[in-house]
């Protein structure tokens, strides 16, 4: 892979719950917001890469055929990926490959999600990922999962439900900087801890929202970034990993598939020492305690210890670290695919300097971006820098 690769533009839709807009219509929202940002037109794209998770959530079958148009893809090439909540950031990957590997000089990569058209709600659809033999026949569904996690998390390390909770508190409070914001709130960690029990330990604040929504990034090779920005920021490093379906094969404590991925994008990146190179991160917050293992797993503090980096501060906007400045998917909101693509976005507008009442503290010239997804078992990684 010899070219360069670089992010020139980004877009993205209002997250929303019930959105009135088709998938096909915010799609092309977040689409043209991006082409706009660097004054590109659809002439100018090679290539479009969709990412999207379960047909099911938009209520049709052929997803990604039924999106193509919405995203700009008629007559062109094009690829639809699904790795569920890995979705976002991997498919910048696959954009990547397809301009580093010099197929072609510039490439679209559009993620929607419409959650709210599954109804009674989308918790149904998850049913059906799970092994018909096994496990389907519990009724298992992600909330119940992720609890079990959780409790292994907790138990493992020592870690305190006051502890975790102040990842929601943190998180929601910097999402009402965020004009996309779907649920930004200012609360504390008591209401967090006296808020409904759905799986303990998991309540109701410890959990993002449905959520309706799409992003957008326009990817280009070196020779033409500067043609559509002064400003590219380059995609330094991607990594990916899929472990094993059976979720109960494994230690639950810490999220072996994000280290590997996460190992990945370092190598192609450069970076040997994560923690002292990184200079904002962007991990998946599906759930407040996902953003501590997340944390662990991209190796930007050792196991168990993320709690603590959190208690001091360091990971807050003006901290050593900070980590989800944006509001993350527990503030912004949680579109499963366009949800990881947020973030690769968020990291693109920190690294510019363009992220408004979010920009944090320190001049930030590298950031990770991360995305989980499948049945616990898909880390993507993206590391973008200046």
């Amino acid at each position: 892979m010899g070219r360069r690769v670089a992010i020139v533009g980004a877009g993205m839709t209002k997250f929303v719950r019930r959105a009135k807009e088709t998938g096909k219509e915010l799609a092309f929202y977040a689409a043209k917001a991006a082409l706009d940002s660097c004054g590109a037109k659809l002439k100018d794209i090679d290539a479009v890469v969709l990412g999207s998770a379960p047909d099911t959530f938009d209520g049709v079958h052929m997803k990604g055929e039924y999106l193509s148009c919405g995203a700009g893809a008629f007559g062109k090439p094009y690829l639809r990926c699904f790795v569920g909540g890995g979705t976002g950031v991997f498919a910048v990957a696959v954009g990547w490959y397809y301009i580093a590997s010099g197929i072609f000089d510039t490439c679209l990569v559009v993620c929607e999600e419409k959650m709210s058209s599954y109804q009674p709600h989308p918790q149904g659809a998850f049913l059906t990922i799970f092994d018909h033999t096994t496990e389907r026949p519990l009724g298992p569904n992600l909330l119940w999962i992720f609890a079990l996690e959780m409790q292994r998390y907790m138990q493992t390390y020592g870690i305190k439900k006051e502890e975790i909770a102040l990842v929601a508190v943190k998180n929601k409070k910097n999402a009402l900087d965020h004009p996309a914001a779907q649920l930004a709130a200012e609360i504390t960690v008591e209401d967090v801890l006296n808020s409904e029990v759905l799986c303990y330990p998991v309540q109701r604040l410890d959990v993002s929202p449905v959520s309706d929504g799409a992003c957008a990034i326009v990817m280009t090779n070196e020779y033409l970034a500067r043609r559509f920005t002064d400003k590219p920021v380059w995609v330094s490093g991607v990594g990916w990993c899929l472990d094993t379906a059976y979720w109960t094969n494994r230690d639950l404590a810490y999220p072996r598939y994000v280290e590997e991925a996460a190992r990945m994008a370092y190598k192609m990146a450069g970076i040997r020492d994560p923690r002292r190179e990184i200079d904002v991160a962007e991990p998946y917050d599906p759930f407040d305690y996902k953003e501590l293992h997340h944390l662990e797993g991209l190796m930007l503090c050792g196991r168990g210890e993320a709690p603590q980096l959190l208690v001091d501060g360091k990971t807050q906007r003006d901290g050593e670290l900070p980590v989800c400045p944006s509001g993350g998917l527990l503030g912004v909101g949680n579109p499963i695919a366009a949800a990881g693509l947020m973030k690769v976005i968020e990291i693109f507008w920190q690294l510019r300097g363009e992220a408004g009442k979010r920009q944090i503290a320190k001049k930030a010239k590298r950031g990770v971006a991360q995305a989980w997804g499948d049945l616990m078992q898909v880390g993507t990684v993206v590391v973008l820098e200046i």
